[in-house]
């Protein structure tokens, strides 16, 4: 009993080391494997505190070592469902020959989630809002904003690190009904309507409604014309130079 409660405490360490080891995931980043050196990283000491025999330590070593790439921000979730996992095949309860493809799949989904909820439409509000806060002369709200987020950031990892890691793949279904990929969309539009009121912070005293709205349709339409490929964005640079010292000499 005593034992059993011993490796229950070293276990609980060993996890801790694990979600630490989450922030540096990318540090090992590479062509080959993408952000497999750093999960890999990440996740041995679990493996350790798991397995007590050397060669079911090798083995499940080897599992971690190939290809793996996802967000960032799920990077404590993934590490804990696979320590979760890893006690299933350690136990017998879980095929050994299915994990690859179900880490591929989990990884891969909650990546196009990541992207799309995090990167396409949370930090992209933070940093608008930050911008518009600042335009404002709101430095305090700003840099609370940032702190806020940031805090916010590190609970949400605690918190899918603990429900991966006592749930394993069952919070999967949990992460489903959170419905994060229409919320993303929904904080989309918002992002919108703070990009309009940092148009108008920014808008010029002495220029016309005309002047503003076709430099806009320009510059819209020359990134149009570097996302279609239909120009390099290396012409796009040249071409902006040469106008801005044209219009330079001209005023």
């Amino acid at each position: 009993m005593n034992e059993k409660i011993k490796d229950k405490k070293s276990l609980g360490r060993a996890c801790a080391r694990c979600f630490l080891r989450s922030y540096f995931v990318g540090a090992g980043f590479n062509t080959r494997g993408l952000q497999n050196i750093g999960f890999s990283y990440a996740m041995q000491p679990g493996l350790e505190a798991i397995y007590s025999d050397s060669l079911e330590l090798s083995k499940a070593r080897k599992r971690y070592v190939k290809h793996y790439n996802s967000h960032p921000f799920w990077a404590p979730l993934l590490i804990a469902i696979f320590l979760a996992v890893e006690i299933q095949i350690k136990d017998g309860k879980f095929p050994v020959l299915l994990l690859n493809k179900v880490k591929n799949t989990t990884s891969y989904t909650l990546s196009a989630i990541g992207d799309s909820v995090f990167a396409g439409s949370a930090l992209i509000f933070w940093a608008l809002a930050t911008i518009s806060l600042l335009l404002a002369g709101n430095t305090v709200p700003a840099m609370l904003l940032g702190l806020i987020s940031f805090v916010g950031l590190q609970v949400f990892k605690i918190y899918i690190f603990w429900g991966g890691l006592y749930k394993g793949l069952g919070f999967l279904d949990q992460l489903k009904r959170w419905d994060l990929i229409n919320w993303g969309e929904r904080l989309k539009y918002v992002n919108a309507f703070v990009l309009l009121i940092i148009w108008t912070q920014l808008w010029p005293s002495g220029m016309g409604i005309f002047q503003w709205y076709g430099g806009a349709v320009i510059l819209g339409s020359l990134g149009w014309l570097i996302a279609t490929g239909k120009i390099s964005r290396e012409v796009i640079a040249v071409l902006f130079v040469v106008a801005s010292l044209f219009l330079i000499n001209l005023i």
